[in-house]
């Protein structure tokens, strides 16, 4: 006979050893790891038939009606961040996740956001006429709560001195206006928003070129040329004041006069102009003929581009105070992998009513808080938890969103599956998608499952094809919405998305619910659309076992962008290290989509099984990390990706790489082999990046 177990309860009836304790401690120690980090499978979302049927579910109990609803509530008033009507908003998003019975929870920051004070500006033309310039849309005023048309962060100050058009304000149209014998200094510049270059640059450029001041204008669509385009004119993102962490009470700040606060504001004054009040200076400026080149852009009666002899009297006076904004949240938690995050997020304030911009987004996104609820009625639960997020502040710098990363930046380093951003989800026909490329098959697998909103009987994949004769989803290096923190400063992988490519009223205070129901989205059939993908992006990435990315997708850029940088360099710059980190990259992709694709097709729940799942999805979460640097790109510390950030020369042709694009522009000002030696060092850098990225992919230190 074997020898006689003795009876499990008796193990702790006598006084045990030193060394049994010890065990006992290691072993209960160990199950409760296991027990809080890898939970059995929960039979509501873990099954791949329970789980389509939840996504069936999701897409099914869309209405338009509801979305229309929720919209026509946030745009009642003008919800500016830092105001009273701002706040009532965040109220209302809270109130709307409470009422669902969702886990809701917020945080505030105190940051330093820019207010109009006074402005005025008046044409004096060469026959002794004068007018008074309006600065707000008409019939719409203070009473109304539409801030007057202004420049965020703008200085305060007055200009009384002719008028020169300078068409996008590029250093290409400085120049043409030199070849034409012309000097903006001491003149105020009119410019035409266009291009990719952002406000605060076009200010700066103008600032450079001797300029008092700057009058910016957008062209509006027909009947919304009175409209003015409000808008941010300082650089980087997040609170000036608490540049890297956040501004929560008691913080460390910088003073507002500190070099380093300054550097981000223009040194001159700039207000929006609107289309018609534009039209009516271009028509009076003479002199110097217009640039072939500019012609096509401009109405047929302008003659010349100044200087003169019409003279505007300009003056704005701002302030910049501490105000207190605030993000709100609800939180899904997962039933099996609690500590991974999958995030959505939107940001709420406006400059005016925000109709397209943001409240499309907000509203799709309380669409889909309601369908996730109804999703938790019916048995529910992911596997990983879901956070909606709420900011507040974009307009003014990401403000909202940048302060939480960096309050939170650890534990999203270490639990951020992916971030899901739409801003404006609806601007008009056609869907647009920018993404970190592992997302690519993704959202093309998604958008298979997704009725088209304008095309009877498509889907949204295939009006897309059609449109575009391949699926071209964009890249995310600007600066230019709340995906910009997640990206560019802590390397989480993510989409932006949104129907329409521009829209007329931007930014203006026709920017309201009329227009949408007019013009936008009349059935609010796109609105759907979008909450649909968005949804069920989120649904895939909470629930799937193994995470849907895709890193030869990744491999495919990687090697495109190499081959156009190639094309730009003379060939005294060596690009081989570039061309052995892509390879390296590239095997260590293929090495983990075949694992990956060996592992979807295990059937077994094993403890063992579930280890392996849980350590690739680590590694297939991580690898976008590996193109953080810490050190950040040169003279902006704060941007710590190397492959997608905004370079600081906006007229680059690269928009990738942003310390390789930024060295070949600062190469120009020096000598050849220094301007080589700035230029090989950052794709030493990019070159390290894409090796740690496929480190983390390995998984393997050795």
């Amino acid at each position: 006979m074997g020898q006689r177990l003795p009876n499990p309860t008796t193990l702790f009836t006598s006084k045990p050893s030193a060394a049994c304790t010890f065990l006992s401690l290691l072993v209960i120690c160990i199950l409760g790891f296991y027990t809080l980090h890898y939970v059995h499978p929960a039979p509501s979302s873990s099954n791949p038939q329970t789980a389509l049927r939840f996504r069936r579910i999701f897409l099914s109990h869309a209405t338009n009606a509801t979305v229309a609803s929720y919209l026509r509530a946030l745009t009642l008033h003008p919800h500016l961040a830092g105001t009273r009507p701002s706040l009532d908003t965040a109220h209302f998003v809270r109130a709307h996740f409470m009422g669902l019975g969702l886990d809701t929870r917020s945080a505030h920051y105190n940051s330093l956001l820019s207010y109009p004070l006074r402005s005025s500006l008046s044409a004096h033309f060469s026959n002794g006429s004068h007018v008074d310039i309006p600065l707000t849309e008409q019939g719409l005023s203070a009473e109304n709560g539409v801030v007057g048309a202004y420049h965020a962060y703008s200085p305060s100050g007055s200009a009384h001195a002719k008028v020169v058009f300078a068409n996008h304000g590029t250093d290409e149209d400085y120049r043409a206006l030199a070849e034409l014998g012309v000097n903006v200094s001491g003149c105020v510049v009119l410019v035409k928003r266009g291009g990719d270059l952002p406000r605060g640059e076009a200010i700066g450029k103008a600032e450079q070129n001797g300029a008092l001041a700057v009058l910016l204008y957008t062209e509006g669509g027909d009947g919304f040329k009175k409209g003015f385009e409000r808008g941010l004119v300082r650089s980087g993102a997040g609170d000036p004041l608490t540049p890297g962490w956040a501004g929560v009470d008691g913080a460390e700040r910088l003073d507002p006069e500190d070099p380093e606060v300054l550097k981000r504001f223009p040194k001159i004054p700039s207000m929006p102009l609107s289309a018609k009040a534009a039209e009516l200076l271009l028509a009076t400026l003479g002199r110097s003929p217009v640039p072939n080149q500019w012609r096509a852009s401009l109405p047929a009666g302008v003659r010349g581009v100044g200087p003169g002899p019409t003279v505007v009297n300009f003056t704005y006076q701002g302030e910049k105070k501490l105000v207190a904004i605030h993000n709100v949240f609800a939180v899904i938690r997962g039933a099996e992998e609690p500590d991974r995050y999958v995030l959505l997020g939107n940001h709420r304030d406006a400059w005016t009513y925000g109709a397209v911009d943001p409240n499309s987004g907000t509203a799709a996104l309380l669409d889909i808080a309601r369908r996730y609820a109804l999703l938790m009625r019916s048995g529910w639960i992911p596997r990983r938890t879901i956070i909606l997020c709420s900011w507040d502040a974009e307009e003014f710098g990401m403000v909202g969103s940048t302060e939480w990363v960096e309050q939170n930046l650890a534990n999203l380093g270490s639990k951020a599956v992916a971030y899901l951003n739409v801003d404006c989800a609806v601007q008009g026909p056609g869907l647009f998608v920018r993404a970190t490329p592992q997302l690519d098959n993704l959202i093309v697998e998604v958008t298979k499952k997704v009725k088209d909103p304008d095309s009877e009987g498509a889907t949204v994949y295939e009006t897309w094809m059609s449109a575009n004769r391949s699926i071209d989803i964009q890249r995310l290096s600007a600066l230019d919405s709340d995906f910009a923190p997640f990206v560019q400063h802590a390397g989480v992988p993510s989409i932006d998305m949104y129907y329409g490519r521009d829209f007329p009223v931007y930014h203006t205070a026709f920017d309201a619910y009329d227009w949408m129901v007019n013009f936008g989205d009349p059935l609010f059939q796109r609105h759907v659309a979008v909450a649909g993908i968005w949804g069920l992006l989120a649904l895939h990435l909470a629930d799937d076992s193994i995470l849907p990315f895709n890193f030869l997708s990744y491999v495919d850029q990687l090697k495109h962008y190499k081959d156009v940088l190639s094309s730009l360099l003379d060939g005294s710059v060596s690009l081989h290290p570039l061309t052995t980190a892509i390879q390296e990259f590239a095997y260590a992709a293929k090495e983990v989509e075949h694992e990956a694709q060996r592992l979807r097709d295990v059937q077994s729940t094993s403890e063992l099984v579930l280890l392996k799942k849980r350590a690739l999805n680590d590694r297939l979460m991580l690898a976008e990390r590996g193109f953080l640097d810490s050190d950040g790109l040169e003279g902006r510390h704060w941007f710590k990706h190397l492959v997608y950030a905004p370079s600081s020369d906006h007229e680059s042709e690269l928009f990738f790489f942003p310390g390789v694009a930024d060295a070949l522009f600062q190469a120009k000002r020096m000598s050849g082999r220094e301007g080589q030696a700035k230029i090989q060092h950052e794709i030493w850098r990019v070159a390290r990046a894409i090796q740690r990225a496929a480190s983390s992919l390995k998984g393997e230190i050795f």
